[in-house]
């Protein structure tokens, strides 16, 4: 009995552990946590709404890097996005970036489109050309005033 009980534990015991080690292999399979496995490049936003360290960057809606770290220029005031590109995709020098969301309500990206010069970005370098995030509530906001003061104008013409 003794021993058939230490076989059930040892058994118990092993799939728990084997359970374990699988949980934590989906998770870091499926995290935005990976190796340096390219170069980095920066890019400098006015507004940075939505992007955090992990966000992803993508040509032609497909994932060729994320972002690694993000600070202030402090004489500019702009966001400082340092990204990480993979060895394999070239990027032309005058490609620009630019902040979308997935969808009205989803995640934000940087999306890079690739210019014509023959000249690639190498580590360390910049994309000049960038456009900020678009902040949606904002934009509502002026559409539902922009409304209210056409209804305005019309009701006092009549």
């Amino acid at each position: 009995m003794n021993k058939s009980h230490n076989y059930f534990d040892f058994l118990i015991g092993s799939l728990v552990l084997l359970c374990a080690i699988g949980f934590f292999t989906y998770s870091f399979k499926n995290s935005k946590i990976s190796a340096n496995e390219g170069y980095d490049i920066f890019a400098k936003f006015e507004n940075a709404d939505g992007i955090t360290i992990g966000s992803d960057i993508k040509i032609s809606g497909i994932k060729v890097g994320s972002i690694i770290e993000q600070s202030l220029d402090e004489k500019t005031f702009k966001a400082n996005l340092k990204m990480n590109i993979l060895n394999n995709i070239k990027i032309p020098a005058d490609s620009s970036a630019k902040i979308v969301s997935e969808g009205l309500l989803g995640s934000k990206y940087i999306s890079i489109s690739l210019g014509g010069d023959e000249e690639n970005l190498k580590n360390g370098q910049e994309i000049t050309f960038t456009q900020s995030s678009v902040n949606f509530e904002e934009l509502l906001g002026k559409f539902i005033f922009s409304d209210k003061k056409k209804n305005e104008n019309t009701d006092e013409k009549n």
